[in-house]
């Protein structure tokens, strides 16, 4: 998402915020009472006084991968638990708002943390592909014959439910011609001469 995108989705999310009137400190203690004794409503409202500290949380988080909106939208989710935990323990008005940036804030580096991790899980996964397109053709070349599972653990080094794994992923690619990976897998098959004629 290009900056100017990012900012628009900023200004929309501050404008609805911001068309919730502001609570002094004895209406969210009237609040948290209220929603103490079971009142729906007052958690309902509780959480629409946060979401001002959801979205300051994701805005201190939004350069590190993941989408501004998305952010929000989790922080979002851990805001209304973070409000009813406040409001079971019976805390302050006071200390509402630093508690639901705690939580917010530790929720979304979470987030972040797993899409990172996704991301590199990924990009491993596709540089296995490719690995296992290369050893397909040196094999095919070297025994005249498609490979087995074992025969293309051993080349790699991997265990034979890698080999599966990738396997299938690469099948896939190939029925969906995902562009990307097939293009990259492709380029390494041409540069290993008549090896790329050998595939079916």
């Amino acid at each position: 998402m290009s900056v100017r995108d990012d900012d628009t989705e900023l200004d929309a999310l501050a404008s609805q915020i911001h068309a919730h009137p502001k609570l002094s400190t004895e209406a969210v203690e009237a609040l948290i009472s209220s929603a103490r004794a079971g009142v729906e409503e007052a958690n309902a409202t509780l959480m629409e006084h946060s979401l001002g500290a959801v979205l300051t949380e994701a805005v201190a988080h939004r350069d590190r991968g993941v989408d501004l909106l998305d952010l929000f939208q989790e922080g979002s989710l851990a805001a209304l638990v973070a409000v009813e935990e406040y409001v079971e323990r019976g805390g302050r008005a006071a200390g509402l708002t630093s508690y639901v940036r705690k939580v917010v804030s530790l929720h979304l580096d979470r987030i972040i943390q797993e899409h990172e991790a996704a991301a590199v899980e990924a990009a491993e996964l596709v540089e296995d592909t490719r690995l296992l397109d290369v050893a397909l053709v040196a094999l095919r070349r070297h025994h005249g014959r498609e490979p087995t599972p074992t025969e293309l653990a051993a080349a790699l080094q991997w265990s034979p439910e890698r080999v599966e794994l990738v396997s299938g992923v690469l099948a896939i690619a190939r029925e969906e011609f995902d562009s990307d990976i097939v293009q990259y897998l492709d380029d390494a098959d041409d540069g290993d001469g008549d090896g790329a004629g050998e595939r079916e």
